[in-house]
């Protein structure tokens, strides 16, 4: 399944410094506002050390992680859901994607990088972009408000509800508060959906560092300030230096893990960012694993084994049968499949069975 989460930020934050580090992809990087334009899409794999120990089990021909994609939005400025800074097409850019990675600066450097606004304040920084997105969502209910509402006075039961939706989110937008905080019923989510809302969207701090602070982000000022915001959203914040994973991105193996050790880091900022991610929107894996090929899937959590089989190949989905099941943990306790069975840890699920994160399965199907 494809599923992107946007980089989006104020111009000379780092979002493509970021996405640069990501995946090695070059997207162009300067120091002045709208040198991205055009969104730049990398997709990477997402690591995970179970594939890791899947692979030394089975010895494949081949190991295929999952993967996950990356926009790189151009940098957004006050007024841009009026137009200001080519602020249209970089909205529409952010419609596109599944969540959004809001990148802010956290480190002063007067010297060589300027700051969009003439001061560094990643609080100001995101209530400046969040403003924006709201105000363009506004601009999209307002265009449908009056028509549903007439709809909705001819007693149309579809109309009613979603002009329900429309008043509370218009209501909201009017103060200043983004349409994933809006108590709606199942039935009004549904109706509005189809808008696309940009405030609607999982969000993801990342609090760009300097170097010199990677090691102990939470001393940093403007990092506290940051989470402090995020978790009135409700949001997760990540801590990186976008600048010391330019530098691990061309490291491999040994050596970049002795680079990390260096900086007294467990893992890079990458692979936090990439986890904050798949938590983020929601996401789990699951496993196939035999001689031919050992692989990672992605799928959303609540997904249920059909479904799951589907994400393989549509065929595996409408001829499903069953899934046969063994949970990452007992398998790599067990040491084999065979083991596994012998102890009763290998299940036969049916089309109800919700997949877990870690599930090592086969499908059974017929067409």
């Amino acid at each position: 399944m494809s599923l992107t989460t946007g980089i989006v930020g104020l111009p000379n934050v780092g979002k493509s410094t970021l996405f640069n580090a990501i995946t090695q992809a070059g997207a162009e990087s300067a120091n002045y506002p709208f040198c991205t334009i055009d969104p730049n899409v990398g997709i990477v794999n997402v690591p995970d050390d179970r594939l890791d120990q899947l692979t030394e089990m089975y010895h494949p021909k081949q190991t295929i992680a999952t993967t996950f994609e990356f926009t790189d939005i151009a940098g957004l400025v006050k007024g841009a859901s009026k137009g200001e800074g080519l602020g249209n097409q970089f909205l529409a850019n952010i419609r596109q994607v599944d969540a959004i990675s809001h990148v802010v600066r956290c480190f002063d450097d007067k010297k060589d990088i300027t700051h969009v606004s003439g001061k560094v304040d990643p609080v100001d920084d995101i209530e400046t972009i969040n403003l924006e997105l709201i105000l363009a969502d506004l601009e999209s209910i307002n265009k449908r408000i009056d028509r549903v509402e007439k709809l909705a006075r001819q007693k149309d039961k579809e109309a009613i509800v979603e002009f329900s939706a429309l008043t509370k989110l218009k209501a909201a937008f009017e103060n200043e508060q983004m349409a994933r905080h809006v108590d709606l019923t199942e039935e009004e989510e549904a109706s509005v959906k189809h808008l696309n809302l940009l405030t609607k969207k999982p969000v993801l701090y990342v609090a760009n560092v300097s170097e010199d602070d990677i090691a102990s982000p939470d001393d940093n000022e403007y990092v506290k300030a940051v989470k402090a915001y995020a978790e009135k959203d409700g949001a997760e914040v990540v801590a990186i230096s976008a600048r010391i994973e330019s530098e691990i991105a061309e490291l491999e193996g040994e050596e970049k893990q002795a680079f990390l050790e260096d900086l007294g880091l467990e893992k890079s900022g990458l692979d936090r960012l990439i986890e904050k991610s798949y938590i983020t929107l929601g996401l789990a894996t699951f496993f196939t694993a035999g001689e031919q090929e050992v692989r990672a899937w992605t799928f959303r959590q609540g997904t249920k084994a059909p479904q799951a089989a589907g994400i393989i190949h549509s065929d595996f989905e409408r001829g499903f049968i069953r899934a046969e099941i063994v949970s990452f943990n007992h398998l790599i306790e067990d040491g084999s499949l065979n083991a596994a069975r012998e102890k009763g840890h290998l299940r036969l699920e049916g089309k109800d069975y919700i997949m877990q994160d870690g599930d090592v399965v086969h499908f059974r199907f017929n067409v």
